[in-house]
């Protein structure tokens, strides 16, 4: 298991570089620019992004069929696709955190209401981006799994301005937090864990 993080953790290095360079560029526009949420929302997205580039460069490869040979599980090559995506998440989760935390601290309007709310909508917008489409990849391949992604892109990011929206008297003037975001909370971390299932299902099929 480890030799396998090992290999996505250098993949993440080697081809999704530029993703931090993207994420690190929204979050400076957030912090000294627009105070529009997407430059904090696209670098979710990206986050969820990147388990499903390391199965396309796996597939395109050859890896999936290597791997036959070694004494991995089909729950441990999918697991560790799913790691490594809770990783880059909580990377995102620091970076777009400071950067909120940053801003509310410059603007003098600082509430740890809407903070918090904010990293739990962050949280379960990288955690959906990928959740959503992983079971896909390994059920249909990643040329078909494409196209879920690009589906559930619209409706994660419609959905997260949704629920800003709905809450945002409740988080703003030192209001407490109502049950909206620990909802929220809830069932991203419900969907993850049924992906997680679910791909590994699927990958054990599509090997049978």
């Amino acid at each position: 298991m480890r030799g396998l993080l090992l290999k996505d953790f250098y993949m993440v290095w080697k081809y999704c570089k530029i993703y931090l360079i993207v994420v690190l560029v929204f979050i400076a526009v957030f912090i000294v620019g627009d105070n529009s949420l997407y430059f904090v929302f696209y670098p979710c997205l990206l986050a969820g992004m990147i388990p499903i580039t390391l199965i396309a460069y796996d597939e395109r490869s050859g890896w999936e069929s290597y791997c036959k040979g070694l004494p991995y599980t089909g729950v441990q090559i999918v697991s560790a696709k799913y790691i490594v995506g809770l990783c880059c998440q909580a990377l995102t989760l620091l970076l777009t955190g400071i950067a909120f935390a940053a801003r509310m601290i410059y603007a003098e309007k600082f509430d740890i209401g809407e903070f918090l709310y904010f990293l739990i909508l962050v949280q379960v917008i990288s955690c959906a981006a990928s959740a959503s489409v992983l079971p896909f990849l390994y059920r249909f391949g990643v040329e078909k799994g494409r196209i879920a992604y690009y589906v559930m892109v619209g409706l994660i990011v419609a959905g997260a301005f949704i629920c800003m929206n709905l809450n945002q008297k409740d988080v703003s003037g030192g209001a407490a937090l109502t049950w909206i975001p620990w909802a929220v909370c809830a069932t991203g971390i419900a969907v993850y864990a049924l992906s997680w299932r679910l791909s590994v299902v699927f990958y054990r099929k599509r090997e049978g």
